[in-house]
């Protein structure tokens, strides 16, 4: 595997500014910001899709559903880790984590058509049937939501295949709630 550089705020050269904004945000600079940081146009596009996905109209709860679900699908130990950390502190239920984490049904049934779309158009790869989509319609949401799938799901790619390529290494921040992929979703993606 080819090694990544973690940079940090004094050898990211152009990325140091939105490293040391992480800093000031989060008190550390995760180990997913300090790779990207080797290209500064990766870096300052994940940060800004992940600002303008914390703008759509869904909830955290929501929005955490479909990073964790594509996080899970694409088998991103990194991601899962620092998102169960992010989710518990923003108030996500806890079932709804372990849910996520484990493969299983949510049992809100409205929030399992989300996560079930997001699952849909991650292993279709953007093709979902129109019974899906009919689906999530029938529990609440709207093509709005669809497309705010498709967001999240663009989020994802960017820190699910970095961490995958790199190796990046969970941060102590996050490593409490480490992950590994449970053979019942390898089966199920594979």
């Amino acid at each position: 595997m080819t090694k990544f550089t973690i940079h940090t705020t004094e050898t990211a050269g152009e990325s140091a500014p939105i490293l040391a904004s992480a800093n000031k945000a989060f008190g550390f600079v995760p180990n997913l910001l300090a790779i990207m940081a080797e290209s500064p146009e990766l870096l300052e596009g994940y940060m800004m899709l992940a600002g303008t996905f914390d703008k759509t109209n869904l909830s955290e709860t929501e929005r955490q559903i479909i990073l964790m679900t594509n996080n899970r699908i694409n088998g991103c130990t990194y991601c899962m880790a620092a998102h169960t950390t992010i989710s518990q502190m923003k108030g996500v239920p806890a079932d709804v984590i372990d849910s996520l984490r484990n493969a299983t049904p949510i049992a809100d049934p409205k929030l399992e058509a989300l996560r079930t779309f997001a699952e849909k158009v991650n292993i279709s790869r953007g093709w979902p049937e129109e019974s899906d989509v009919q689906a999530l319609f029938d529990a609440g949401y709207n093509r709005r939501t669809v497309l705010e799938v498709v967001l999240g799901t663009a989020l994802k790619v960017l820190s699910n295949y970095t961490n995958h390529i790199s190796g990046t290494p969970v941060d102590k921040a996050f490593s409490s709630n480490a992950w590994s992929q449970p053979e019942s979703a390898v089966a199920a993606v594979g």
